[in-house]
This record gives structure tokens, C-alpha cells and sequence, in this order.
């Protein structure tokens, strides 16, 4: 009858189309990246981390929105204090703390440099830029005790007026935050991840966010020393 033959067709139509679809029946199935290399979609799919290596993110992330709280916290003071004061004395600063920039602007790119080497399999060339790089960093501490005995030797202390004030406590709160990223720096360095589930790379990762951060937060600072001097 017309309306059996009708139906068998429609069944014959919908198994053909679900052969197509499935790759059943001698065919390929299609790929969804699209041309000859199968495998070009895992290629491109990141592997997912392991809890135990997410929480070194997250732990630094918390760490660095904790330190910047407590700079926007001084650095409001700072504005406070500076606009309503009849007794702000602005210092002059030394000109070495130009160079400590520098010095520590520069770090920030042989870190990366390291990290690139240590992508590349380069454990030798990691290595030796790595430690330049915790070189650098300590060159920045240097840097800035000498600048704190240059004011000293002008005569300004911490407690000389609220600018000098605002400038020792800047200076002082971001080494101490900076020597936290140095001793990062020699752990990573030092430190035989061969023995432990923690790859180097991601260390060398977790430990360049932190750095970064510093860099940037001491830019801000050195910006608003000179502003408010």
C-alpha cells in the first residue's frame, strides 16, 4: 500500500542519515577540527591541572590582592594626609632611586627570558637567567638602602615630617614585600622539583606573577612619592 511504502521510505532515509552521522557502515567519521590531522584537537586543548598545582595560583592571587589592599590603604592616607597638612615638607628624591627602577624593570624581563629558556627544554640557559634575575632583585634592596642613607646623610628621617614619614614606610613595606619575591626567586632556583609533584615551570609561573606585581606596585609608588613631594 502507498502508505507502508511511504513510511519504509522515510525509515530507509533516517538510518541512512544516522550512518552518516555516526561514520557507521565503512565511512569515517567526520572530524570536528576539520582537515587531515586527527589528533589537531587535542593538540590544541589545554590539559587540565591538577587540583594540588591550582592552589599555588590561588594562594598567590589571594597573597597579591591582600598586598594591594594594604597599599591602597597607605596610599589613601598618603592623599589625606597630604592634602589637609600644613606642615608637609616635600623631600627631594635621591636620584639613585631612578636607577633602582631600572634595575628592577629589567628583572622583569630576564625572568621572562628565563621562563622561555625553561619552555624550550633549556635548563642551562633557565638557570643562569634565573639568577641574574634574583641578582637583579637583590641589587634593588641594595639600591634602596642606599637611597634611605642618602636622605639620612641630608638630615631626613622617618620622623622629620609626614612626607619623609610616607616615604619610609612605602619603601620600607614594598622591600619587605620584594625580599619575600627574592627568597621565591632562590627557591625556585635552588629547590630539586625532581623529587616533588610540583613541576619547576610552574613554580617559575607562580613565582613571575608575584614579581610582576611588585614591579608594578613600586612604579605606582615611585609616581606617587613624586607627585606628593
Amino acid at each position: 500500500m502507498p502508505g507502508k511504502s511511504t513510511e519504509h521510505e522515510i525509515e530507509l532515509i533516517i538510518e541512512h542519515l544516522d550512518r552518516d552521522r555516526t561514520g557507521s557502515g565503512g565511512g569515517h567519521p567526520p572530524t570536528r577540527d576539520g582537515g587531515d590531522d586527527g589528533d589537531s584537537g587535542n593538540r590544541r586543548r589545554e590539559p587540565e591541572q591538577p587540583p594540588y598545582q591550582r592552589r599555588y595560583y590561588t594562594a598567590i592571587i589571594v597573597a597579591m590582592v591582600a598586598i594591594l589592599i594594604f597599599f591602597m590603604a597607605l596610599a589613601s592616607a598618603y592623599i589625606v594626609r597630604r592634602g589637609a597638612s600644613s606642615d608637609w615638607v616635600g623631600i627631594h628624591i635621591p636620584p639613585i632611586l631612578w636607577l633602582n627602577t631600572f634595575v628592577l624593570l629589567l628583572s622583569s624581563g630576564t625572568l621572562e627570558l628565563a621562563r622561555r629558556r625553561l619552555a624550550h627544554g633549556d635548563a642551562g640557559g633557565f638557570r643562569k637567567l634565573w639568577m641574574f634575575t634574583t641578582i637583579l632583585g637583590v641589587g634593588f634592596l641594595a639600591g634602596q638602602y642606599a637611597a634611605w642613607r642618602l636622605l639620612q646623610a641630608q638630615g631626613v628621617f622617618m620622623a622629620t615630617n609626614p612626607a619623609s614619614s610616607f616615604f619610609y614606610i612605602f619603601t620600607g613595606a614594598h622591600a619587605v614585600h620584594l625580599f619575600g619575591g627574592v627568597a621565591a626567586l632562590f627557591f625556585v632556583a635552588a629547590y630539586r622539583f625532581e623529587r616533588s609533584r610540583l613541576p619547576r615551570a610552574v613554580a617559575a609561573e607562580v613565582a613571575s606573577y608575584y614579581w610582576h606585581f611588585m614591579d608594578a606596585l613600586w612604579v605606582f609608588l615611585l609616581a606617587l612619592i613624586y607627585v606628593g613631594k
